[in-house]
């Protein structure tokens, strides 16, 4: 396999957030010991989750193995999930706004033909809807959890 580097297109404040969230929760585990430090870690999770790059790229760029490196992501990602406003939270802000934008978006993904669940007929294409809540200056206050790509956006809304 060749590796090249890569450029990833994120402000160094959201790495830094990232790292300093990993350190925490190392800390808290007890986790003495990894392969990668915290800042790397998170260098890996925001190429997967901005580039889009599988875990194997992401372990040979890295040296760590496929597995390693989906449990690093995975990781990562639930620490920043657990940050994310729940609904209300995100209605006590918006009860202060003038008003408030709510769409809806298809997350592509990888499936078969047989789960028709997941395919949108709108897109022609197997994907996850997520339902985005922003305020007027399109900031992100809530993101649904996804839901398959057959849901129209007004059933997903409701």
């Amino acid at each position: 396999m060749l590796v090249y580097p890569s450029g990833v297109d994120v402000p160094g404040s959201a790495l830094r957030f990232l790292a300093q969230q990993l350190r925490r929760h190392r800390r808290a585990i007890g986790s003495r010991w990894r392969r990668l430090s915290a800042g790397r870690q998170a260098l890996l999770t925001l190429a997967h989750l901005r580039v889009g790059h599988t875990y194997a790229q992401l372990a040979a760029g890295f040296g760590v193995g496929t597995t390693t490196a989906y449990r690093y992501v995975t990781e990562a990602v639930d620490l920043l999930a657990a940050l994310a406003p729940s609904l209300a939270d995100a209605v006590r802000t918006a009860s202060v706004k003038a008003y408030l934008k709510l769409d809806g978006t298809l997350l592509p993904i990888d499936r078969i033909a047989a789960d028709r669940p997941f395919h949108s007929g709108k897109h022609k294409r197997h994907g996850m809807n997520v339902q985005v809540l922003a305020d007027p200056f399109g900031r992100l206050l809530w993101a649904s959890p996804p839901l398959p790509g057959a849901v129209h956006d007004i059933r997903a809304a409701r």
